[in-house]
């Protein structure tokens, strides 16, 4: 009865973290815009790839607060710094790079078949870097981890958080991929390819400057 008592009294926290977690996935991000780019210009397999590099990374950050590394970044504001101005370049490189495609006359390649392992790997890197190289994903994950565990909570409970929130960060991110890459949105950013891009340029650019200036 005692071990059902307990379960009990950490459910709601689990819903509170996993509502958190599904609010931050979902709202508009540069990971989310990212994705959204990916699936249009390149495709459904290359967005899903990405899709799961940015769930790596966010991953990375919840073990990092799992493990306790959190309260190192927290305390050496010096490796957070880095890590800030590390992400911001890395949001202005994306921004630059969706300028130039915008400002060029290059051909649509969405009748490109998606492409090789290795552009998969660099696009799953990319995933991965767009997340670890935020460092409000570790602040949200200290949030998280200060939501759903308690000072008795069992090991079971930051199973499940990790668990539970791995999966969503999959459902969002793939979802995203998913609507992102089908038939309509296909046709509309055929017609519209300088414009999107565009939009992710200023996007990026506004996500990279904000980084770099905050002091967080």
């Amino acid at each position: 009865t005692g071990m059902v008592t307990m379960s009990s009294e950490h459910v709601d926290q689990l819903f509170l973290v996993y509502a958190t977690y599904l609010i931050a996935t979902a709202s508009p991000g540069p990971s989310n815009m990212a994705i959204m780019g990916v699936a249009m210009e390149r495709g459904r397999m290359s967005a899903i790839v990405l899709a799961l590099g940015v769930v790596t990374g966010s991953m990375f950050w919840a073990l990092l607060a799992a493990t306790g590394l959190s309260a190192v970044l927290s305390t050496y504001a010096n490796a957070l710094f880095a890590i800030k101005i590390a992400g911001g370049l890395y949001l202005l490189y994306l921004a630059w790079k969706a300028a130039n495609s915008a400002l060029s006359s290059r051909p649509t390649t969405l009748a490109i078949p998606d492409g090789s392992r290795l552009k998969f790997r660099a696009l799953y890197r990319r995933g991965i870097l767009l997340h670890a190289g935020n460092p409000k994903a570790i602040l949200a994950w200290i949030a998280i981890m200060s939501l759903g565990l308690q000072p008795s909570a069992p090991s079971h409970v930051l199973l499940a958080i990790i668990g539970g929130c791995a999966v969503l960060g999959v459902l969002v991110f793939c979802g995203y991929a998913l609507v992102f890459s089908t038939g309509p949105m296909l046709r509309a950013y055929e017609k519209a390819r300088r414009w999107v891009e565009g939009a992710l340029a200023l996007f990026f650019g506004i996500a990279g400057v904000r980084l770099l200036l905050s002091r967080a």
